[in-house]
């Protein structure tokens, strides 16, 4: 098992993370066919980042396991600002992509395997983290308590309850993550006003029906838009997560596959979208959606649903106001014409939990890293830092996991017209939940979405299309399927 410690790799990650050009894959901090940030690590053709670099002196060994250079970024910026940190601990870290499940294989049988070469503090995003926290390994995770991490201070630093529930294991926290990903609407001010008459976050809100749980409002104005010749969303792809959070039950409830009624429910709403042509029918992550960002598609899009990872690592790279080097555009793009309001729909989307190998030997290390990435809510913590865009070299600010440090932090952002997106992202927090989540959403998402595309497309019935995903999941995953 190969290693590295990047001397690098805080600054590239940054760099990567606030160009605005060229980049279009999705970020890791999200849920579906997450890909690997752009960074200045080396690596093998398996995709593992390594160096052969030895403990010096007394140092303590403490691996860690990621699925893109982010967090090892932090372990090395936090080494370098604390030497005692540095003086006892050296970190060792392996970095795979997630593409086609390389990550969870590899990270699963350096659990199982043990010894000095597991695991000992290892990341989890959303479309799995609940395997690793509630679910078929489990096993392997150790509590924050055994980490000496004051678990009181989830309260006092205002931590999102469904990042917690998410983390918790019988009653135990043994995970958390460093960004929030409550879920916002992020539109675009010059068409607001075309068709509203405002760009005011607040009356848009109330046009959108935003914090009401209801579709209804949205729709209306989707049909007023129409009438200007502008799609409410990009694709339907733009709704998905807001409904599959705000669902009651998860796919999978005692063992058997579940399919919710406000999941089933989107086989029509994408169907509506489409027949009414109140989007442009595109596919997210895919280059049709990204030209609807900067305006270059069949027609001018109102906006996106997301959380703030959207706007700093794809909205600004794909607004088309900036060159492949991060250079202005003078008079192109999008950039400075948008701002947020509230969902309709409470939802969360993505996130990066940070956990412990109960066996770890390196417990009091791995506690005092997860705690400042996490929990220290003080202007030298991560949190602090990663909100205001001071952490490393041109940083973006975003969205993280206490409240308590986005009430206290500028979250003004050019991009946005120089709105405070904490304004409306600290209370998508709280409308979020965790407990709908199951371990195999990754997959069943993947299959689900594939078979509403095929019914909207006119080339399966609704039962077709239902009959169809069932079948495919009683063929890849081990549940009961009726």
């Amino acid at each position: 098992m190969k290693k590295v410690l990047s001397a690098v790799a805080a600054v590239a990650m940054l760099a990567s993370m606030t160009a605005c050009g060229g980049a279009t894959s999705e970020p890791a901090s999200t849920p579906d066919t997450a890909k690997p940030a752009d960074t200045a690590s080396q690596s093998d053709d398996s995709g593992d980042s390594s160096s052969d670099a030895a403990p010096s002196g007394d140092q303590k060994v403490i691996n860690l396991w990621s699925f893109t250079e982010e967090v090892p970024g932090m372990a090395e910026a936090y080494a370098k600002d604390h030497p005692d940190f540095a003086a006892k601990y050296k970190i060792e870290k392996t970095v795979k992509a997630t593409d086609n499940g390389a990550y969870q294989n590899a990270l699963d049988q350096a659990l199982a395997a043990g010894g000095k070469d597991a695991p000992d503090l290892y990341c989890a995003e959303a479309a799995f983290v609940l395997k690793y926290t509630q679910g078929a390994a489990s096993q392997y995770v150790g509590t924050y308590e055994d980490l000496g991490i004051d678990v009181s201070e989830v309260d006092s630093a205002e931590i999102a309850q469904y990042s917690v529930d998410i983390g918790t294991k019988d009653g135990k926290l043994v995970g958390l993550p460093y960004q929030a990903t409550g879920g916002c609407f992020i539109y675009r001010r010059s068409l607001a006003k075309e068709a509203f008459g405002t760009d005011d976050p607040a009356e848009i809100s109330k046009t959108i029906g935003g914090g009401s749980g209801s579709w209804d409002k949205f729709w209306e104005a989707a049909a007023t838009l129409k009438s200007k010749g502008i799609a409410a969303v990009s694709g339907d792809g733009d709704i998905w997560h807001a409904v599959e959070n705000s669902s009651d039950q998860g796919w999978v409830v005692d063992g058997k596959l579940t399919i919710d009624p406000k999941r089933e429910e989107f086989l029509d709403l994408s169907k509506q979208l489409k027949d009414k042509g109140w989007h442009n029918d595109t596919q997210d992550w895919q280059d049709a959606w990204f030209a609807d960002m900067q305006g270059a598609g069949e027609q001018p899009v109102f906006g996106f649903f997301g959380p703030a990872w959207l706007i700093n690592y794809t909205i600004v790279k794909n607004c088309g106001s900036f060159d492949a080097d991060g250079n202005k555009l003078e008079g192109q793009g999008t950039f400075g014409d948008w701002a947020v309001c509230d969902s309709p729909i409470g939802f969360f989307w993505g996130g990066t939990w940070l956990l412990s190998n109960k066996d770890s030997q390196v417990k009091e290390g791995v506690g005092e890293f997860i705690h400042w990435v996490t929990l220290d809510t003080t202007e030298d913590g991560l949190q602090y830092k990663w909100a205001n865009g001071t952490y490393g070299v041109g940083g973006s600010k975003d969205t993280v996991a206490s409240n308590v440090v986005m009430k206290k932090s500028d979250g003004t952002l050019d991009f946005l017209g120089g709105q405070n997106m904490f304004d409306y992202f600290v209370p998508a927090n709280e409308y979020a939940t965790g407990k709908n989540l199951t371990e195999y959403d990754e997959n069943i998402n993947n299959l689900w979405r594939d078979q509403v595309r095929q019914y909207t497309a006119g080339n399966k019935t609704r039962d077709e299309a239902i009959a169809d995903f069932k079948q495919a999941v009683g063929d890849s995953i081990d549940i009961e399927v009726e």
